[in-house]
């Protein structure tokens, strides 16, 4: 036991001090819900930065590292996060994985007086575990759980459109209105890999490799939704992600979708908030068709799903929901200019998808294809 000890200080003295050290970043402790300066300014223009400083009850936020081998045999999701019950009464961190492989799933919890975020960007730590948006540092020895290692992100691509000098969020406008059960921040769309993880002896090599990053924070997910994400193309250095769900607001509720397309260096994005259109074209159980019609493009979407892994979810702050998730679905993204030619066409057998709750409660007659 005390050599597991010193190990473990040995390896975060090696791994994590130095990045703390080169960035200069102060590190703040949640539980003791300090008055930090110019925090809420900050925070407002970055929603990759850690929202719920000052949340006491039913609260949940929660950061998605995807990460994808160069020849796509590794494929690893890691999920770092808290949860903070309807009560209050229970609080706690989390680090959750998917294997996109094999779909198997862990979920490792940590006191909540181990999670400490920093007051000037994205960059959180649980344990002895370190997240940003360029490194992310796993050292996890719970149980029969044994996890380490390191990746770097590189030529990160970052929600900023071309007409745009400035980050944009993926919401829109959306992401002012109050009292919204669930919001949705993109922190990468796209990045290079660099670097290793031994997950019970199982190497995880993503030297070369591709990776994605994004995040949810709220009071719980929607009832319903559909997910879909992929920036491992076969042909192309491109990135799509488009998110369907049911959204509760003020006593009523609608279907509102958002997303996005990196291609050839373009970055596009659109959701209610732009009059983008949705068109359901065919969906069964393990495949979706749809297509999305912008001012002048169309993007049509095919998925097939295969394996999955089940995932805890937050209702009402608390990690108690179970979803199911895939990583290794199929897509087939295609973009045409209306009465032109095609603009992007392109496979990618690496796909996150996630269908969830009922598909009547998430769609009625007009969304479906006449």
């Amino acid at each position: 036991m005390k050599k597991n000890h010193w190990k473990l200080i040995l390896i975060f003295s090696i791994y994590c001090l130095p990045i703390l050290s080169q960035k200069n970043i102060e590190l703040i402790k949640f539980n003791d819900y300090p008055k930090v300066k110019s925090y809420k300014a900050k925070k407002s223009k970055n929603s990759s930065m850690f929202q719920g400083n000052k949340k006491t009850k039913k609260y949940f936020e929660g950061w998605y590292f995807k990460m994808v081998s160069h020849d796509e045999m590794s494929i690893l999701s890691v999920i770092p996060g808290i949860s903070i019950s309807e009560d209050g009464s229970s609080k706690h961190a989390f680090i959750q994985l998917i294997d996109g492989k094999t779909a198997k799933t862990k979920y490792i919890n940590y006191p909540i007086e181990e999670f400490y975020y920093s007051k000037d960007d994205f960059l959180i730590q649980i344990g002895n575990n370190i997240f940003s948006k360029d490194s992310l540092v796993l050292d996890i020895q719970k149980d029969s759980v044994s996890i380490n290692g390191m990746v770097y992100m590189k030529n990160i691509v970052e929600l900023i459109p071309e007409k745009s000098k400035k980050r944009q969020k993926i919401m829109g406008w959306y992401d002012k209105v109050p009292f919204m059960q669930c919001y949705h921040g993109l922190v990468s769309l796209n990045h290079d890999l660099e670097g290793k993880i031994m997950v019970n002896n199982i190497s995880y090599a993503f030297n070369s490799g591709k990776g994605y990053i994004e995040k949810d924070w709220g009071k719980s997910m929607p009832s319903s939704w559909i997910w879909i994400q992929s920036n491992s193309f076969k042909n192309s250095n491109s990135s799509f992600m488009v998110s369907i769900a049911k959204i509760p607001w003020m006593g009523f509720s609608f279907t509102g979708f958002l997303g996005f397309y990196y291609v050839n260096g373009e970055i596009v994005r659109f959701g209610t908030y732009s009059n983008a259109k949705l068109k359901i074209i065919k969906i069964e159980e393990d495949n979706l068709k749809i297509n999305i019609h912008l001012k002048n493009e169309i993007i049509e979407i095919n998925t097939i799903k295969k394996n999955s892994g089940v995932l805890k979810a937050p209702e009402k702050g608390s990690m108690e929901r179970r979803i199911s998730e895939s990583i290794d679905a199929k897509l087939h993204l295609a973009i045409s200019r209306e009465k032109s030619n095609s603009k992007f066409k392109d496979v990618s057998y690496v796909t996150g998808l996630e269908t969830v709750g009922d598909k009547e409660d998430l769609f009625n007659k007009k969304h479906f294809k006449k």
